[in-house]
Parts: C-alpha cells; sequence; structure tokens
C-alpha cells in the first residue's frame, strides 16, 4: 500500500502511488482520521470493506529518529517495516528482499530505490514496486502519517507476514483476438509473461517451455543438486491458469516464419502471433572427445541434470570436475562432502581468471584446496574411458588417467538460436541476435533477451553485448513485456553477478577486460573489495567478499549514469558511495 508522507507540521498530506489500497484523506493534526471500516479498491474490482483487525496501526518512531537518506527498522506490532526518508520524505516498506530474504536495512539506497545487498535486486522506496532482478515480487509499501511529531504507520497484517506482493495484473479477454508468444520458459520468459498481464494486455498469451516445468530458479541446478523442482517453481500451474497464460511444458519452438508471423512447435502446432518474446538461452556442450558420450558425463544445465548427478552421489564415488568456471567449480563444491574425491581439471593456470581476475582466483583455488578438492591446471581431458557404457575414468592431455564415476564437463555453452535459421530475423555467428534499446530485432515486432540477446549496456555506454547472466535476464523480460504492451521504454542494464563457495559469497557489476586489479581488505581473510581498472584507468568492475553492500553501491552508482577513475579512488577508494544518494 504504497502511501508517501510530505511533512508539513500543520497539515498532514498523504500522497498515493500506484496503490491497490486506498484510504480515506486525513483530517487536521490531532484530530480522529483512522477508526472504523476501510474503504479499499482496486484498479480491477469494486470497493471493498476491510475490517479493522486486517491492519496494524501504531507510532513507530519520532520524526526525529531518521536523518534525511537514511534507511532505519522499526517495529510494527509483531513485525517490523522498512522507514526510510528522502527528500524530506518519508515512506515504508518491506523489510526484506523478495528474492532470498536479505535485509533491506543493509543494502545501498540510491535515488528513490534500494538495492539489495546479496544480488542486486532493487525496490521502489515509494511504491516497493521491484524495479531490477533477481526475483519475482514486489514488496509491501505501507502508509506513514504524522501525528504530533510521531511516524505512524499503518500496515495490514498479511502484507506485513508476506513481506512479498505481486502486482496487479489484468486476465485474459477472449474479445481480444491478440496473440504474443514466448518463446522460452525460464526466468527471462516468466517474468516477460507476468509484466505483459502487469502492464494491461489482455490478449492471448502463450509460454513455450523446452523443459517439462514451469519456469523455475535455474541457479540451484549446480549448487544444490537436490532441489525440489516443484518448490522451486517461480508460479504453479493454478496461478498462470488464472490469468489465461498457456503455459506449453516440454515443447520447444522449431521453426520461426517472420514475414508471416508463425512459429511452429516441436508438438506440431503451429502459432501465428502479433508479437514475439524469443529467450531460450544457451545449451551446455560437452568437449567433444572421445568417450564423451558414455554415461555419467555430463553438463550441468536442467534440473534433470543435477537430479541425476545427486542420484549418484554416494561416498565412493570419484568426481572429475572439468572446467575452472562457475559451473564446474559449483559443483565440485556440492559433492565434495558426499562422494571419495573431487578433482577439478582446467587449462588455464588459475581459475576464474575472466570473472575475478587472478588475485582472487587463486585464494578461492586455495579455500577449495583447504576442503580437500584438487586441481589440476594447465590440462585438459583427452578421453573418457568406460566400461559397458558407463564411465570409469578419464585420460588427461599428460597421459594420466584418473578414476572417474562422474564427470561434470562446465566447458561452456552455445546459444539455443539454431531454430531462427531462415527465420527472417538476423542472428550473429555466434548465435546472438543484435537488439536495439527496446529490445527490438531487425524486425520490430520479435523481441529477444537473456544470453541470446547482443543488447546495450547502460554502464558502457550503450555498447552492445552478450552477457549471461541471471538477473540480467529477468530484467530483460521485464523490459521486454513492458515494450510489447505499448509502453516504449529503453532498457538500462548494469551487470551484476554473484556465487556461493563453501560458505563464502563473491558478487561482481561491471563490464569489461580488466588491466589492472587493486585489492582493499584482506584476501586472507575473505574479507576484501577488488576494483578493477581498465586500460583507461577506469573502473570496469567491483568485487567484493564479506564486505557488503559495497557491490551493490557500485550498481547503483552505474545505473545513474556515473562512473570512476583511478584518480578518484586515490585518496579514499570507497568515498564515492556517498553520491549515489540525492543531495539534501
Amino acid at each position: 500500500m504504497p502511501f508517501l508522507l510530505s511533512i508539513d507540521t500543520r497539515l498532514v498530506r498523504v500522497y498515493l502511488i500506484n496503490c491497490r489500497t486506498i484510504f480515506p484523506t486525513f483530517k487536521e493534526q490531532g484530530q480522529e482520521g483512522m477508526m472504523g471500516t476501510i474503504k479499499t479498491t482496486s484498479d480491477d474490482g469494486p470497493i471493498k470493506q476491510q475490517p479493522e483487525m486486517d491492519y496494524v496501526e501504531q507510532d513507530i518512531c519520532g520524526v526525529d529518529d531518521i536523518s534525511e537518506n537514511q534507511m532505519k527498522q522499526f517495529d510494527l506490532g509483531e513485525s517490523r517495516v522498512l522507514l526510510i526518508k528522502q527528500k524530506g520524505v518519508l515512506s515504508a516498506i518491506g523489510t526484506k528482499c523478495s528474492h532470498y530474504g536479505a535485509l533491506l536495512s543493509t543494502g545501498a539506497l540510491g535515488d528513490g530505490r534500494v538495492r539489495c545487498p546479496w544480488h542486486g535486486a532493487c525496490f521502489n522506496i515509494r511504491t516497493g514496486d521491484i524495479e531490477d532482478f533477481p526475483g519475482q515480487d514486489s514488496i509491501p509499501c505501507y502508509k506513514v502519517n504524522v501525528v504530533e511529531g510521531q511516524v505512524r504507520v499503518r500496515a495490514r497484517r498479511s502484507d506485513l507476514e508476506a513481506n512479498k506482493r505481486v502486482r496487479d495484473m489484468v486476465k485474459y479477454d477472449p474479445t481480444n483476438e491478440q496473440c504474443f508468444v514466448i518463446v522460452g520458459g525460464g526466468p527471462s520468459g516468466g517474468i516477460c509473461a507476468e509484466t505483459l498481464r502487469q502492464q494491461g494486455f489482455t490478449g492471448r498469451i502463450v509460454m513455450v517451455c523446452k523443459e517439462a516445468y514451469l519456469p523455475y530458479d535455474r541457479i540451484k541446478v549446480s549448487k544444490a543438486m537436490d532441489f525440489n523442482i516443484h518448490k522451486t517453481e517461480f508460479r504453479t500451474k493454478d496461478f498462470y491458469e488464472e490469468f489465461g497464460i498457456e503455459a506449453m511444458t516440454g515443447v520447444e519452438a522449431t521453426r520461426v516464419d517472420s514475414a508471416n508471423k508463425k512459429v511452429t512447435l516441436s508438438n506440431g502446432y503451429i502459432i501465428k502471433y502479433d508479437k514475439m518474446y524469443v529467450a531460450t538461452g544457451s545449451q551446455a556442450k560437452k568437449v567433444p572427445v572421445p568417450g564423451a558420450d558414455l554415461q555419467n558425463v555430463m553438463t550441468m544445465r536442467n534440473y534433470e541434470d543435477a537430479a541425476h548427478v545427486q542420484s549418484l552421489l554416494t561416498p565412493d564415488k570419484h568426481v572429475v570436475c572439468l572446467g575452472l568456471s562457475f559451473i564446474g567449480l559449483e559443483a565440485a563444491a556440492y559433492c565434495v562432502n558426499k562422494v571419495a574425491k573431487v578433482t577439478v581439471v582446467g587449462r588455464d593456470s588459475v581459475l576464474l581468471r575472466h570473472s575475478f581476475g587472478p588475485e582472487v582466483g587463486k585464494r578461492i583455488q586455495d579455500m577449495f584446496e583447504q576442503n580437500n578438492i584438487e586441481f589440476i591446471l594447465e590440462n585438459g581431458i583427452k578421453r573418457c574411458i568406460g566400461t559397458d557404457g558407463v564411465v570409469t575414468a578419464v585420460e588427461l592431455n599428460d597421459g594420466r588417467q584418473l578414476p572417474c564415476d562422474i564427470c561434470i564437463m562446465g566447458t561452456g555453452s552455445s546459444l539455443y538460436t539454431k531454430f531462427l535459421d531462415n527465420s527472417g530475423i538476423n542472428v550473429n555467428k555466434d548465435g546472438s541476435i543484435n537488439t536495439n534499446l527496446y529490445l527490438q530485432t531487425n524486425d520490430p515486432d520479435v523481441y529477444v533477451g537473456g544470453d541470446i540477446a547482443n543488447a546495450p549496456v547502460y554502464s558502457i555506454g550503450n555498447k552492445l553485448a552478450t552477457i549471461g547472466h541471471y538477473p540480467l535476464a529477468q530484467y530483460h523480460g521485464r523490459m521486454a513485456g513492458v515494450n510489447m504492451a505499448g509502453t516504449a521504454t529503453e532498457i538500462r542494464c548494469v551487470p551484476y553477478f554473484w556465487t556461493v563457495l563453501f560458505g563464502k559469497s563473491f558478487r561482481y557489476s561491471g563490464y569489461g577486460v580488466p588491466h589492472e586489479t587493486q585489492i582493499e581488505g584482506s584476501l586472507e581473510d575473505l574479507k576484501f573489495v577488488a576494483i578493477y581498472y581498465d586500460k583507461d584507468g577506469r573502473v570496469c568492475g567491483m568485487a567484493s567478499c564479506q564486505r557488503d553492500p559495497i557491490v551493490s553501491q557500485f550498481a547503483e552508482l552505474q545505473a545513474q549514469g556515473k562512473s570512476l577513475h583511478k584518480a578518484n579512488l586515490t585518496a579514499d577508494p570507497f568515498g564515492w558511495t556517498s553520491e549515489i544518494v540525492p543531495k539534501s
């Protein structure tokens, strides 16, 4: 219930913004105006009566207990709210990020929004609406009033308990003959479908999902292989049915004819569309060596992959992970305490070089070795050896053989766009597709996002880049939905990613090739900030471990169109953090 307060000691003025529930206008200070039955309304329903017992209302602090550009948590009944003061206006929102529940009070306050300290999701401080990702839901926003110098907050009890909310959505109208097709049932496609309904599109929506499941939290595939797929799906079947979103699972697109606006599916259906969003992502690929087709030589891309590896993990097994990037390392960290031995093989001399640089990569390697994972670097797998069609060993490039019951190849992927051959949609040699600032392709009625999009990146001057980040895929889905529904809005992408290895979270924001790395803090204690400079001394990226919310602050700085240079950080490497909030 997004109410904002402009403080005036003579008259309390309440501003209503994008709110589901509308309260009566309050009287002058000292007069009663908050009691009795509350009338509520929503965009798609009649006025309803809400019993007073459904709400909690109390004074949570004095008006002078919170300063400009400050966030503070206060008790409200048996729950808590986050109170924020910015530009002289008080607002109260949910306390936790709707993604994984990080406390927003420890996040990065920007101009009109707060960014989660863990994974970079952003929420509007005046409405609670989610503006950047990851996550599915917005958070509640509560009514604020000042009475005799005390800040009074009123909230629906159910909102306090849930700490998240789905934005208002319209339903399917059979009289609307338009049809929008979403090809790709991942996080990006799921967000796009919801956004279309949130933006008022009442026509037919068909979401084509290659996997047998509804959109789910795919990042768990290599991080937590024992996850329950149905608990991990973002929405239920009933949810999609309620809002008239046709989710076709176990089906993929096989051909597109953009001239006639038709998409052919693997189940034989041919659907004529008015607009289409393509977010088919990547497909993991194996190293083309003899024996790569043996049973238990795996890639990690979907739920079935994770479930199969999980079923094989027993104390007598030997696991070999090929690759020094996130998939292989996350899988190795997950498996090591469940099997006899885990060995990581990679062709580079340092792991995660291109993501975090050699200094941080070497420290992460030390952490892995302390957890009994062996590395064989500057090497590779020459062939996989098997018995009765099942892998039993791998031979390395130097001739060594390692016992291997499970081989996980985390060595890259290819973009899933082959079905667009001869479609009339321009596809680059690497499988990516160029977009404009509205995520449109050369065909203005075909939009693309996620891994396959070679799209403008705001933080690098809107140069095109193909970035396979989970939060960015969801952001693309949101913005594609907004634009498809008719509200022309340019994207403002800021890359942000993270990984969790042996309980330590590593975060990164930025994009570019680093020429120099500056470490602030202690690599040994895994409590540091790594600042990456390009060849011109510009800060092209920032990573951290146990130094939240610095990476989220840097992401917010980039989102505001600002940049940092080495010369700016000489006196104080973190003095810039005060620049992300508006001046008093």
